[in-house]
């Protein structure tokens, strides 16, 4: 760990994990309702249950992509963090609302959007956070002593997230108009801003790990940037088929969603070629597993499984059934849920000053994770087909094809309980690691004023 201010990414990191591991609580409150146990739905009914479990899927991410900013910005622009203790604020402030949204749920106090039901009150306060969140980065970029393509290009990922939810907050009473929003929102995050993120990360995750010359590495990131613009904003279109929007998007969603494999295959090409070529042997290879795993999953949960349903002549049939789920699920497992955990698998031992990325736990933690939810998507390809084929072939009704595919859910609920272990001793590995306790490196370029003003902030001249 090179600055004080780093520290600060360990809040959001823990956030992240145990948000993450509420998350798949309410998944699993799901599985059973599915399978016929929906022995909560007094409590905790089946819609609260999915509103609850696909937010805490964004704001555990967010907390992730924050604290990956909050460590690798610092490295990159070579100073500590602007304001240390506004951060600190945000990161609590971030917390607060987070809370009270998923209380809130549980209470009917959501707007019905999906990934977009928190309250609109609720939303001015995220909005208020995350823009003390950028201007925090950027401030700290523009009094760095030196600008890199890795820093740039995640930041104006988080910057066009932050104004990318803004959309999501016009007011309409038009179904049609509402969901057109509500998907610059959400595709444009999954399936634009947000892999400027995960480039931006990874690029400094293989600069980190494989040794390669960050020149050859950022080349890299330009094309990825490139792709990526060129094929998910009108990509967007996918979404648009069957909402009331005019039939040229049918075209232009096809074939524009035709070309979004591209990035991702991009990336994996990328990550593999650079992990090749490196002479470096980093001890950290736990980091480096989840860092080519992200590329390779994200490529097949991302790029091929989203292919596969998204022409049109499929997605008449497939749309809003388990077919959309099983890509979802390896998705965002693959893009950006393995992302978070490279990089904190990468920094915690830098912030920790423990190294419990190299034991039998942490390679536990990735296969069975990963075998998991491989399992948990041919679950959800399996009953997804049956699915298609009782609903939208043969004309049988809703609820009586959930009844004929609750067999399919037994397969689910186990794979997910493979995949529930290996999360499980990842955030073990999280906890034994403990708190930030590491030393600055010795010689670390940085002016006195910036590190003495962190150390005060943040109360570690104990530690330091």
């Amino acid at each position: 760990m090179k600055y004080e201010s780093q520290r600060i990414a360990w809040l959001f990191f823990a956030t992240s994990m145990a948000l993450f591991s509420l998350q798949i609580v309410y998944g699993f409150i799901m599985g059973f309702a599915h399978m016929g146990f929906d022995v909560l739905h007094d409590v905790i009914p089946f819609h609260v249950a999915r509103t609850t479990h696909l937010n805490l899927l964004v704001v555990w991410l967010l907390c992730g992509f924050m604290g990956a900013a909050y460590y690798i910005v610092p490295e990159e622009v070579e100073r500590e963090i602007l304001w240390p203790r506004i951060a600190k604020l945000q990161w609590a402030s971030l917390v607060a609302v987070g809370l009270v949204a998923i209380i809130g749920f549980h209470f009917q106090w959501f707007e019905g959007r999906k990934f977009l039901e928190i309250p609109r009150e609720l939303d001015w306060l995220v909005v208020v956070n995350v823009v003390t969140f950028i201007v925090n980065i950027g401030g700290t970029m523009l009094k760095g002593r030196r600008l890199t393509t890795t820093s740039c290009v995640l930041f104006f990922g988080l910057l066009m997230s932050a104004l990318l939810y803004l959309p999501g907050m016009i007011d309409t009473d038009h179904q049609t108009h509402d969901s057109y929003w509500r998907w610059w929102v959400v595709h444009l995050w999954v399936e634009g801003v947000w892999e400027l993120i995960m480039g931006g990360i990874m690029a400094f995750l293989l600069i980190k790990l494989t040794g390669i010359d960050r020149e050859v590495i950022e080349k890299w990131l330009y094309v990825i940037v490139g792709v990526t613009f060129l094929s998910g904003i009108l990509g967007t279109g996918h979404h648009y088929y069957y909402i009331g929007a005019p039939r040229y998007w049918l075209m232009i969603g096809g074939a524009f969603s035709a070309l979004e494999p591209l990035a991702f295959l991009g990336m994996a090409i990328y990550a593999i070629t650079m992990a090749r070529k490196g002479g470096r042997k980093h001890p950290n290879r736990d980091a480096l597993g989840w860092t080519i795993g992200c590329s390779i999953m994200s490529f097949v949960g991302a790029g091929f499984l989203g292919f596969a349903h998204t022409l049109p002549s499929v997605n008449m049939y497939t749309h809003g059934t388990l077919v959309t789920a099983m890509h979802g699920h390896m998705a965002f497992w693959g893009a950006y849920a393995m992302l978070v955990l490279g990089v904190i698998s990468y920094a915690l031992p830098q912030l920790t000053g423990r190294k419990v990325h190299d034991g039998a736990l942490a390679s536990f933690a990735f296969w069975c994770s990963n075998i998991g939810m491989v399992a948990m998507t041919v679950a959800f390809a399996i009953a997804g087909i049956a699915q298609v084929y009782l609903e939208r072939r043969m004309g049988m009704d809703f609820l009586a094809v959930q009844e004929e595919i609750e067999v399919h859910f037994i397969g689910l609920v186990l794979a997910a309980t493979v995949f529930a272990l290996g999360v499980g001793a990842y955030v073990v590995n999280f906890v034994r690691a403990g708190k930030p306790v590491g030393e600055v490196a010795q010689g670390a370029d940085r002016s006195t004023a910036d590190a003495a003003e962190a150390r005060r902030v943040l109360g570690t001249e104990a530690q330091a």
